[in-house]
């Protein structure tokens, strides 16, 4: 069965080329700066360009897959990118893509397939942006399910899902080139939670 093809890139609550938002920039121990430190530095999410998709595999490479064979190579990154199904999505800061998601639209569901954001903007909003997003995007598409997995030792983004209204749904054991287990999680875009007004 065909999957449903993929919203179009702005949607009713999303300008075209791409949502503007600022970050306050932290203090060392992951803080708020004090106000007349605070510089607020523009987030922009938009839709991945042509030449992105080896920045996009090396971030992987480093902040994802470290410990397995790569598999988000270059090639299948851009087969993402080119793909009627699926969206590649950045989030530039300060001129630099400081994270990037990837999400495929299934008939039911849609499958985060991946997401990562630079260490330097983690806790910033810079993943919350990019998933606010790809929900927002779902949901005009007419898909209220987005399903992922994450690596089973990776405390921090099994909280930030959390805090996103995402549900564990299942464990699979080796998930990751026998190395490591997967974690499902899944969220149902249909059911509003606190995360949604935040």
């Amino acid at each position: 069965m065909r999957s449903r093809s993929r919203p179009a890139v702005a949607t009713p609550a999303r300008p075209v080329g791409g949502l503007l938002a600022t970050i306050a920039p932290l203090t060392l121990d992951g803080r708020p700066a004090p106000a007349d430190n605070a510089r607020m530095e523009a987030i922009l999410i938009a839709p991945a360009r042509r030449g992105d998709s080896a920045r996009l595999a090396a971030m992987s490479r480093r902040l994802v897959e470290a410990g397995l064979e790569p598999c988000w190579t270059i090639e299948r990154i851009e087969r993402h990118r080119l793909s009627e199904d699926s969206v590649v999505l950045t989030a530039h800061v300060a001129g630099s893509i400081g994270g990037f998601a990837i999400m495929q639209y299934g008939d039911d569901a849609a499958h985060l397939n991946l997401l990562a954001v630079e260490p330097a903007l983690q806790r910033r909003g810079v993943g919350r942006q990019l998933v606010s997003w790809l929900e927002d995007t779902a949901r005009v598409a007419g898909t209220f399910s987005i399903r992922l997995e994450l690596r089973s030792s990776n405390r921090t983004a099994r909280a930030f899902y959390t805090a996103l209204g995402y549900r564990q749904s299942g464990w699979v054991r080796g998930y990751y080139q026998g190395v490591e287990d997967a974690l499902r999680f899944e969220r149902d875009l249909a059911i509003r939670t606190t995360a949604d007004s935040g």
